[in-house]
């Protein structure tokens, strides 16, 4: 188990914690300020109904004890308007009450839904590679963790406030009889709130240190129940060994928290005793001094009732600080995430993409290495991509080409060197505006369960209500006889995970998302190796329609079959991610070097 434990949090890191809150609140209030603003004025009108109806049946309690000791006809009038105002503060406390919890729920779901919003738009902020590094995911995954229940910490804090306003009224009456009592209330009450904020100290180091371990958790569960993965499960028999990590990750999980939860229980029982019998000795002192006739039975029962409930209260906020400034630590997690900053910093002035491009692209002794890595992916790179030119890479599995067309396209930025557009670097430039006019479609494309329309919009989605250009891309990919023949063609849902979608074969989803390249007016078209599936004359189809309808503008190609490369103007050979030949097929040919040796072997294995 890869767990990391957080260590313990004392109490002034609590308090530190506690300036998550106003950010939060922040949130909260953008997200909506009527029902915020309804939230809090509610509570307000509530946190005095206890007091109030306490106070209301102690005088009558009184009345009908006075009324008891006299014979004779009695005015029951002021008796009656008591126990009506007693009924009508018991029917706005309960409509305080539901009104409260409709408002918590309510803006529960919309900062659910505003802070997922937030997360992905800030996710949309960030560099590739840092997608690509498992620390980045574990704080990405926390922070989801926030987007549910996290306004509960909201509706905690008001109640917090809430309480204290009642507390301060309900304390003032007990101080006038007897201001032991306050001292027995904090003996009855401080040992469980250590307690819990104990508890929920270890809950988050527990939950903090299970992040990395969860999602393989989930991995695994999506592995063993999935369309996209029954195949090779069925095959390969992987459900037994699937269950058994899941099984062994997941009993870990709940003998650690069955350990925390018994000693909670077994604690909380212990503490619960101390509190009872705390209350116990003042209502003990309290009936003494009814007996002594000092306090009428009305005032017995107000101070038992407001005794109680004053323990009730203080309880609930020393507790509730414990959840608070849980809460609160949870939400640095959330404001961490936000913390991350795209290291592809924008210039001061950045360029506009050239229309069309005059020179080309020249890399100059690039380098680039992924996080966390020793081993550089490309190293020492030199070669220009000229205007107009279709550029075929052509190498082993793992030599860089991949690396090379997302440099390309600025997905990542060079260690070393730089690349330069038209003589300027391509760092420069407007980042969505040098997006609008690269299309590129890589080997591991998304296979988006949407319609057919979707799948291919998401190459331009501004375009999506664009008929004319979807058609026009569905026919430039090869995809429209097999829309056409689909029974909702375009409204047509793909893949299997929702109602009447159909799945579709590699081949087929490849034609779909070849689609999604021809939805921008590109000026580099970039295809890594997305016609994997198809067969070699179906391949060979594809970029002859490729090439001519890339015409006068700038291509790179990459491919395993060197049928399709040799239709390239150059062919680059790329070789532990360094530059090892550049030429035309025949110029490569005549060589005699790597690319020459691979063109044979393939050629013999047709022979």
């Amino acid at each position: 188990m890869r767990k990391r434990d957080k260590p313990n949090m004392t109490f002034r890191e609590r308090l530190a914690a506690l300036k998550n809150l106003p950010a939060f609140f922040k949130m909260v209030w953008q997200t909506s300020k009527r029902f915020t603003i309804a939230n809090v004025l509610l509570r307000i009108v509530q946190s005095a109904m206890p007091l109030s109806i306490l106070y209301v049946g102690k005088l009558i309690i009184d009345q009908v004890v006075q009324l008891a000791q006299h014979t004779g006809t009695h005015d029951t009038t002021y008796l009656w308007q008591l126990v009506a105002l007693e009924f009508a503060l018991a029917i706005v406390s309960d409509a305080l009450s539901r009104a409260i919890s409709l408002l918590d729920s309510l803006l529960g779901d919309l900062f659910g839904n505003h802070t997922s919003v937030k997360i992905m738009e800030h996710a949309a902020t960030l560099d590739l590679d840092q997608f690509e590094d498992s620390e980045f995911y574990d704080k990405l995954e926390r922070a989801r963790q926030q987007t549910a229940g996290r306004t509960v910490l909201l509706s905690q804090a008001l109640s917090q406030v809430q309480d204290l306003i009642t507390m301060g009224f309900l304390a003032a009456g007990l101080i006038v009889f007897n201001p032991w009592l306050i001292l027995l209330l904090l003996v009855a009450v401080i040992p469980a709130f250590l307690n819990e904020s104990q508890y929920n100290d270890k809950v988050y180091r527990l939950t903090w240190g299970q992040t990395s371990d969860r999602r393989e958790l989930d991995y695994i569960r999506y592995l063993g129940a999935s369309d996209e993965t029954a195949k090779e499960v069925k095959v390969f028999d992987l459900s037994g060994f699937l269950i058994k990590r899941f099984k062994t990750i997941s009993d870990k999980f709940y003998v650690d928290k069955k350990d925390l939860e018994v000693k909670h229980v077994g604690w909380g029982t212990f503490f619960a005793l101390i509190g009872s019998a705390g209350y116990y000795a003042a209502y003990i002192i309290i009936i003494l001094r009814t007996i002594d006739g000092k306090l009428s039975i009305g005032d017995l029962a107000f101070l038992a009732g407001s005794f109680r409930q004053l323990r009730t209260t203080f309880q609930g906020i020393l507790i509730r600080f414990s959840s608070i400034t849980q809460g609160a630590i949870y939400l640095k997690d959330l404001f961490d995430y936000f913390e991350i900053k795209s290291r592809m910093v924008a210039p001061l002035q950045p360029l506009r993409f050239p229309e069309p491009i005059r020179e080309g692209f020249v890399f100059e002794n690039v380098g680039f290495k992924y996080q966390n890595s020793e081993k550089w992916a490309i190293r020492n790179l030199n070669f220009t991509l000229h205007a107009g030119e279709k550029l075929a890479l052509v190498g082993e599995n793992g030599a860089g080409k991949t690396t090379l067309v997302k440099l390309l396209s600025r997905l990542y930025d060079p260690v070393e060197g730089r690349i330069l557009l038209d003589g300027k670097d391509l760092r420069d430039y407007d980042l969505k505006d040098l997006r609008l006019h690269v299309g590129v479609i890589f080997q591991d494309f998304q296979r988006y369960q949407m319609t057919v329309q979707q799948n291919i919009a998401v190459g331009n989605i501004s375009q999506i209500n664009n008929q004319q250009l979807i058609d026009e891309s569905a026919k430039q990919s090869l995809a429209w006889p097999l829309i056409e023949k689909m029974p909702n063609q375009y409204n047509q849902m793909l893949g299997r995970r929702f109602h009447q979608g159909i799945e579709l074969s590699g081949g087929e989803w490849q034609k779909i998302a070849l689609a999604r390249a021809y939805m921008k007016d590109a000026q580099l078209l970039i295809l890594d190796e997305p016609t994997s599936a198809l067969d070699a004359r179906a391949e060979y189809n594809v970029f002859l329609h490729f090439a001519e309808l890339t015409r006068g503008k700038t291509a790179v190609l990459i491919s395993h079959r060197f049928s399709t490369v040799r239709m390239a103007n150059r062919i680059l050979v790329l070789d532990k991610g360094q530059l090892l030949e550049i030429g035309s097929h025949e110029e490569l040919l005549e060589k005699n070097g790597r690319y020459a040796e691979l063109f044979h072997l393939q050629a013999a294995g047709y022979q």
